[in-house]
């Protein structure tokens, strides 16, 4: 099972690392160069449709097809959550009749709804238990 941390590096400044090499720079929104945590929440869901959609999308299309999945929601400060996450999923069909491309989506969306992890978890809403360790 991969390792995940983060270490603090500054002010509002932290790297992600896993124990497979990855690393990923995290901090407020006033730092240049960083994801903040609700951004990666938001990569994550985005990548996760992507990934879950890919071997259908590649079974029709290829290998080779262009998507660009875009996500956005803004956050509820007064409640610290982000109330929606709304998903765009840009790819080209126009290769395909549109009784096929239609056919196409709703198995894009199956497999979506099937196997985004993220997505999955976040709709159910996932349990957080935080220990601190002290020295």
């Amino acid at each position: 099972m991969t390792e995940l941390w983060v270490q603090r590096t500054g002010v509002r400044r932290y790297t992600g690392h896993s124990s497979r090499g990855a690393t990923v720079l995290v901090g407020s929104e006033d730092v240049e160069g960083v994801f903040t945590p609700g951004e990666l929440l938001k990569i994550a869901l985005a990548a996760c449709t992507g990934m879950s959609s890919d071997r259908p999308l590649t079974r029709r299309l290829g290998d080779d097809y262009d998507a660009t999945i875009r996500v956005s929601g803004a956050a509820d400060r007064e409640n610290e959550v982000y109330p929606r996450l709304d998903e765009t999923l840009e790819i080209d069909l126009s290769e395909l009749d549109p009784e096929a491309a239609q056919r196409l989506l709703v198995v894009v969306e199956r497999a979506v709804d099937a196997v985004c992890t993220v997505g999955r978890t976040i709709k159910a809403g996932a349990q957080v238990q935080l220990r601190i360790d002290t020295d």
